[in-house]
């Protein structure tokens, strides 16, 4: 595997701190959220810094590769634009699924998928068909989750070596995850780190969160804590990673702030010279002694070279049966599938209604205004999501709040009604005149 371009320090690009980006001392790189960029019509602010000098990379967060379906050739295809549009060395996305396409669901978040055969090999299959879509080499990220499957039959440890070794992949380590991971699912970052190819490093992540009733909370949104920076000095030791970034994704610090965590990341990556250990080394030489006595190390594990992994109807068949399952027990309260954590699986469901409701409110901040405030909004808001699942992403969920509203007659006040009345025809009013654009217009004649 040929050695990854060197990255640095960076941090995650959000309009939000544009300007604090732009001023923060020594920065190498940002990554942009893939999903938020159209490559036409670049921010100012991602232009100026791509003209200092400063490297792009789009991260994305919709292609939903360890789904059972095939990625969607418009969702390769738009990345890769924004890859192009940026001068990106390489593109990011998750190991994850995101959608059930029967029923149609989407989770508006990234979940985890089991650690099994069948999802290996759909996800193997999946890599494949995205690397040979995308103009540039493609780094995939370990998520952090709530929940585990019942009946996994891999380590997450054997399960993104092997995944390295089938398609040549890259990884995106993120250390945050890994803690994650390990208050909420029992599992050892450091085994994680013993265990996979850490030559096929792409970068790090570093980010915040916060832990509550013994679940830790993936935020984004709180400062790096000490015990997540220790496991990116773990990672240091054993590697000289080409790029590590801090992530940020709301309640954005004073700009000292933001600039003293980044100096904190670049102390630790800057700390001495890698040395791997002896145990760890040890370690690692035993698990790669082990795939080979066990067949798991193929001629795949040069590169990827060779026939493009398949993965069989059936195993999509199986996986997908499984995700819908769990999708819908998470966004329309249908039974818990047998051998998942009841508990867990709840508080993944409200998270996700919180979060939908969140979004929302970024994407359509008229809303919130129309219904008398945050309050109110968020109200009507948990009890629309609770009888209907998203299915066709945040904006989509926005017009669909609304209608759902407006059908019941609300809100109470004429006036808020009228606003938001008008409010859905400016964005939906390119649709076909359905059952439901008929009765708003009919609304429209009778509030005015």
């Amino acid at each position: 595997m040929k050695p990854m371009a060197h990255l640095g320090v960076g941090i995650g690009w959000r309009p939000e701190i544009a300007d604090a980006v732009d001023r923060l001392p020594g920065l190498d790189w940002v990554e942009v959220v893939a999903e938020n960029i159209c490559p036409g019509h670049l921010p100012e602010a991602l232009l100026r810094l791509r003209e200092r000098g400063v490297r792009l990379v789009p991260h994305g967060v919709s292609l939903g590769l360890g789904g059972a379906d095939r990625p969607d050739p418009e969702k390769l295809a738009a990345l890769g634009e924004r890859a192009v549009a940026l001068g990106a060395p390489l593109v990011t996305e998750h190991i994850a699924f995101v959608r059930s396409s029967w029923p149609a669901l989407e989770a508006g978040h990234l979940l985890p998928v089991p650690r099994t055969r069948d999802a290996l090999d759909v996800l193997c299959e999946n890599v494949r068909i995205a690397q040979d879509a995308l103009p540039v080499p493609l780094a995939l990220e370990n998520i952090a989750a709530l929940f585990s499957w019942p009946g996994e039959e891999l380590t997450e440890g054997q399960f993104l070596t092997e995944l390295v070794e089938r398609t040549g992949v890259r990884l995106l380590i993120d250390v945050a995850n890994l803690h994650t991971n390990r208050v909420n699912r029992g599992e050892d970052p450091l085994a994680v780190l013993d265990a996979i190819p850490l030559e096929a490093l792409a970068y790090v992540h570093v980010a915040g969160g916060v832990e509550r009733g013994g679940v830790w909370h993936d935020t984004h949104a709180h400062p790096v804590p000490p015990v997540v920076l220790d496991l990116l000095a773990e990672l240091r030791s054993r590697v000289d990673p080409p790029g590590v970034l801090l992530e940020r994704d709301d309640d954005f610090p004073p700009e000292p702030e933001l600039a003293s965590e980044v100096a904190a990341i670049r102390a630790v990556v800057t700390a001495g010279p890698a040395v791997p250990t002896a145990g760890a080394e040890g370690r690692r030489a035993a698990g790669a002694e082990g795939r080979r006595a066990a067949g798991a190390e193929g001629p795949r594990a040069a590169g990827a070279e060779g026939p493009l992994p398949v993965a069989g109807e059936d195993a999509r068949t199986r996986l997908g049966l499984g995700q819908a399952a769990l999708l819908s027990a998470l966004v329309a309260g249908t039974p818990v599938p047998e051998g998942f954590d009841r508990q867990r699986i709840g508080v993944q469901s409200r998270a996700l209604a919180a979060k939908r409701a969140d979004v929302v409110a970024r994407l359509a901040p008229e809303l919130p205004g129309i219904l008398g405030g945050g309050k109110p909004y968020r109200t009507a808001f948990l009890a629309y999501a609770k009888g209907r699942p998203m299915t066709a992403g945040y904006r989509r969920d926005a017009l669909d709040f609304a209608e759902h509203l407006l059908i019941q007659d609300l809100p109470a006040d004429p006036a808020a009604r009228r606003r938001l009345t008008a409010w859905w025809r400016e964005r939906a009013g390119a649709r076909p005149p359905g059952r439901v654009v008929r009765w708003a217009r009919a609304l429209v004649g009778r509030a005015a």
